[in-house]
């Protein structure tokens, strides 16, 4: 009997390369979901709940002021405390007034949205130090050996869920936590009698900003290459406290240099050393590089322009011509090679 079309055996074709990638990508992100995503997200609604028992509490305190306590407008007449309208008071508003609204609202934004970052940089730092650890810790680095997976590709796809895809989803969250917080001041505009259109979407730039956010995430994945590099390296070989490892070694290495004056020989101070090498090492994973904090230093941190400044395009992808971000990528991605390099062997528990 001839055996049918149907019958026949089916080579099963091996999965195309950037599948694989694609579902490394999935796995990194269901193994650590919780700090990828949920965290940056809590830590924006916690920051909304704040700011809304916060409005609150002012408004509140507000409406029980005491009646004699006002303030002047401009054409001469007063305002109470516990009577405020921000209707009338954006009726006597000037064009430089209407600037300062503009840059205070955005700066306001750009602090609302402040802390799903700073969970960003815990999440960033202890993932890239469980990267290559944990899975030899629990043997399931075993299981991914046997299948048909290099070790290049899995490294890869850590190195990009640490600076591509946990970026992209706090800068996503503390977006959310943005828009939230202006939600809650148009709130707080409205119950005074203000046009929340006229006071708080018009003038701020939520768009722009959160353009500008993402836009940024390319430079800062470069910038943390260094700090990345490092600790998975760490996690790659340190048999056991990869913690302990990637802090003191760097630690050490900058008091030692401190104490014995090394860089003199170099025309340096010790500063240079702690600035360039334990820094880099250590604090990468700030979305913050030094060009940035040398531009608020210029700027001063107090003018609203300084902050506002750092988050434009422009601005941003200036730090691509600064050397040090090349360099100290380079130096990253010589580590990863070594991390991927000792990720073949070292297979113990």
């Amino acid at each position: 009997m001839n055996a049918t079309a149907d019958t026949l055996p089916v080579a099963k074709t091996p999965a195309h390369r950037m599948q694989r990638f694609s579902l490394l990508l999935r796995r990194e992100y269901w193994e650590h979901r919780g700090g990828f995503l949920w965290a940056p997200l809590i830590a924006g609604a916690i920051s909304l709940l704040l700011t809304a028992i916060f409005f609150v509490i002012a408004i509140v305190g507000m409406r029980n002021a005491d009646s004699d306590a006002a303030f002047y407008l401009e054409d001469g007449s007063t305002m109470s405390i516990n009577g405020l309208d921000l209707g009338v008071l954006a009726q006597q508003m000037s064009a430089e007034d209407k600037a300062q609204l503009a840059s205070g609202i955005d700066l306001t934004m750009l602090l609302a949205s402040g802390w799903p970052y700073i969970v960003m940089v815990f999440v960033m730092f202890f993932y890239c130090l469980g990267a290559m650890y944990d899975e030899r810790k629990d043997r399931s680095v075993l299981f991914w050996k046997s299948l048909p997976l290099s070790d290049g590709e899995t490294v890869l796809s850590k190195v990009v869920s640490a600076v591509i895809v946990v970026p992209l989803l706090a800068t996503l969250a503390a977006i959310a936590t943005m828009l939230g917080f202006l939600v809650l001041l148009s709130a707080a505009v409205m119950i005074h009698g203000g046009n929340p259109w006229e006071l708080i979407w018009g003038p701020g730039n939520p768009l722009a900003i959160s353009l500008s956010v993402l836009a940024a995430i390319p430079v800062y994945a470069l910038w943390a290459l260094p700090t990345v590099g490092w600790l998975m390296l760490c996690s790659a070989w340190a048999r056991s406290v990869p913690f302990l490892w990637a802090v003191l070694v760097p630690v050490l290495a900058g008091l030692f240099v401190s104490m014995f004056s090394i860089m003199r020989l170099f025309s340096l101070g010790a500063e240079w050393f702690w600035g360039n090498i334990v820094a880099r090492m250590l604090l990468g994973v700030v979305p913050l590089t030094r060009h940035d904090i040398s531009r608020l230093d210029g700027a001063g941190i107090e003018q609203q322009e300084g902050l506002l400044h750092l988050v434009q395009p422009a601005a941003v992808y200036s730090n691509l011509l600064q050397p040090e971000l090349w360099i100290g990528a380079a130096f990253g991605l010589a580590m990863l090679l070594a991390a991927t390099r000792l990720r073949r062997w070292r297979d113990e528990g």
